[in-house]
């Protein structure tokens, strides 16, 4: 199932409003990065819909069984995976591990 999945970074960092326990993320300002509950979102690219949704869990089972805390929320009408900044490296090399695809920002050189 997680084969064949591509996933991208979103282009900002997140932090809890309230604490992990409300379930609500906000972006950053530019001056607050670096802190412990700074989070990265990661964006299926491959699947959309109720697909997309069963992916994404099964991605965060699969952190779980690392025991990386990460959370599937709604991000701008899609499921995204939030996991916090230091995490960021083990999560996409258990990604790969299961056959997901990492898109990266490409700049051509001219």
């Amino acid at each position: 199932m997680l084969q064949n999945s591509v996933v991208h970074r979103l282009p900002l960092s997140y932090r809890w409003r309230n604490g992990p326990a409300d379930g609500v993320i906000e972006p950053q300002r530019l001056n607050d990065f670096n802190r412990d509950d700074d989070l990265i979102g990661l964006r299926l690219l491959s699947h959309q819909g109720q697909s997309a949704w069963d992916i994404m869990q099964t991605i965060r089972l699969a952190l779980a069984e690392i025991q990386l805390d990460c959370l599937v929320l709604e991000w701008e009408g899609e499921p995204c995976l939030f996991v916090h900044r230091q995490d960021e490296y083990t999560t996409t090399c258990r990604l790969k591990n299961y056959g997901v695809g990492i898109a990266e920002p490409f700049t051509g050189m001219m």
